[in-house]
């Protein structure tokens, strides 16, 4: 399969070790500042841009019928536009904010956890995430699917902030420190216990890997889909 990268930093070039290790070419890497480039040389694009580029870079393979798989968080106040035109062109289009098989295995747990607390509002629910320093946006985009997740579970939670929380709003710490490829926890507090649950990436493989894994499912079809399609759980 022949892959172009989108966004060539850290985790670009991660994708890049991995896609060759399975068997794929790379046969584009564009940085942020490309902007004239053919994605169609390519049987599918993954981005892992930044958030100023990630809606054009997503938008010239949907409109060249290139599925693409993006991870790039900070841009989704444009995916309904990104989904509209993919239906459209009949595209393929896979967004996550995080693509390691492990959260989103993670994802299904919080889900879970949260429909059977959903009843005992005795409970307070707060979220850390911390990530290397090199990480633009705050919170991350796995910690707002771990707090949007709650609150469509929840009759007490209505929205989330960062580092601020109240009766109906979640807060989610945001810690920035050097070389952490990340953490979440989520935790529910009451008088009388903690419960948390954490997932703890160990490298920047775990990200990469599903990222490709993503990218070798979407081959062939068109749509618009989520990474429980490609793990078929939830």
């Amino acid at each position: 399969m022949k892959i172009a990268l989108l966004g060539y930093g850290k985790m670009g070039k991660t994708i890049e070790q991995i896609a060759i290790k399975r068997g794929h070419q790379v046969v584009l890497t564009i940085d942020k500042n490309d902007a004239d480039y053919d994605i169609t040389k390519a049987d599918v694009a993954i981005d892992f841009s930044i958030p100023s580029v990630a809606f054009n870079n997503i938008t010239n393979c949907i409109n060249n019928k290139v599925p693409v798989i993006s991870g790039t968080t900070g841009w989704l106040e444009r995916y309904d536009e990104a989904v509209a035109l993919c239906e459209e062109k009949k595209s393929a289009f896979i967004y996550a904010s995080n693509y390691s098989l492990g959260v989103n295995i993670f994802f299904e747990l919080n889900k879970t956890l949260a429909k059977m607390m959903s009843t005992l509002k005795q409970y307070n629910v707060s979220m850390e995430e911390i990530h290397h320093t090199q990480k633009l946006d705050a919170p991350s985009g796995t910690a707002i699917s771990l707090a949007n997740d709650v609150i469509a579970q929840s009759s007490k939670y209505s929205n989330w902030k960062l580092d601020e929380g109240d009766e109906t709003t979640i807060p989610i710490t945001a810690k920035r420190i050097e070389d952490v490829p990340g953490t979440h926890t989520v935790t529910y507090e009451s008088e009388v216990d903690t419960i948390n649950i954490e997932h703890i990436a160990h490298t920047r493989q775990g990200f990469a890997l599903g990222a490709v894994i993503a990218a070798e499912w979407i081959a062939g079809k068109t749509g618009v889909f989520t990474m429980n399609d490609v793990l078929n759980i939830g």
